[in-house]
């Protein structure tokens, strides 16, 4: 876009989306937060973050307008703040952001945009923070921010996390937006949520025998945009809900078969292709490749 133009100081840096490959609920913290269990998917796909250094010490957000969020409180600029705070940072940073992600649909764009920014600046600023700490700090942020940082597909325990790393095998997405914004906190209250599944292991999941999502029959029974969606997916595979937003997506080994897929959906549906990532395209930015740590 040519707001961010590199020849007027802007560098690009990739903020990929996410998906939920199962999720589940294993109990309740004392604070009231939920256990879960997941598998963390990274795509080839996403926003893409802005940023511009200043020397005023500023942190401002440009181009970016999200309805009811002031500028100080929007996850961009606390993401900026928190890091200059953490390393005692003078320079400031204009911050912008190319939305690609559908807000509300559990595709984790506003948890993404978020690590781009900690782990951007990280590098931009020079604090050379190291990677456990931008997790800590992404953390106080939002439970999905660790895993967008660290950068590559992980199995998640308590909040979202305690990661451990998975290798995930070469796949595409068919993703579909059902238009929906879905009030997280009014589901976790949901009393036909499960919330006491037992706890699984990775074997499981690498098994196949984990497949389902907790929010997904709350849902289906709550929004009929969903629903319908799920119907539609069904005759081209077995359609899944990511995160506890209301995208859902189906899994194919290859392209052919999911452009197939695609075609064979009905009009009006809001579809898109999405190549699962082995690595974040964020850390290739940085030129780290899978086998160099970053939490050193």
């Amino acid at each position: 876009m040519s707001t961010f133009n590199a020849a007027d100081g802007w560098s690009a840096w990739p903020a990929p989306a996410k998906l939920n490959l199962f999720l589940q609920i294993t109990g309740r913290r004392a604070d009231g937060y939920h256990l879960l269990q997941t598998v963390f998917r990274l795509l080839e796909w996403g926003d893409t973050v802005h940023v511009r250094m200043r020397e005023d010490g500023e942190v401002r957000r440009v181009g970016v307008s999200v309805p009811g969020v002031d500028e100080a409180d929007d996850l961009l600029v606390r993401a900026a703040n928190i890091l200059k705070k953490e390393a005692n940072v003078a320079q400031g940073v204009d911050i912008g952001v190319e939305k690609r992600i559908p807000a509300g649909g559990g595709f984790g764009g506003g948890s993404s945009d978020a690590a781009t920014v900690l782990v951007a600046l990280n590098q931009l600023w020079g604090t050379d923070l190291p990677g456990s700490r931008l997790e800590a700090l992404g953390l106080a942020l939002g439970a999905d921010v660790p895993v967008f940082v660290r950068g590559h597909n992980a199995w998640a325990e308590g909040v979202g996390e305690e990661l451990a790393p998975v290798t995930l095998p070469p796949a595409w997405y068919l993703l579909v937006d059902p238009g929906v914004h879905v009030p997280t906190a009014a589901l976790f209250r949901d009393p036909d949520l499960t919330r006491d599944a037992a706890p699984a292991k990775i074997s499981d999941f690498l098994s196949g025998s984990l497949l389902g999502n907790a929010f997904e029959p709350v849902l289906r029974c709550r929004e009929p945009a969903i629903e319908a969606v799920f119907q539609a997916l069904a005759h081209v595979g077995t359609p899944r809900l990511t995160g506890s937003g209301s995208g859902c997506f189906v899994e194919f080994a290859d392209l052919a078969s999911a452009e197939a897929a695609q075609a064979d959906l009905p009009a009006g549906v809001r579809a898109w292709l999405a190549q699962g990532a082995a690595l974040s395209p964020l850390l290739r930015r940085l030129g780290r490749g899978a086998g160099k740590e970053e939490n050193a």
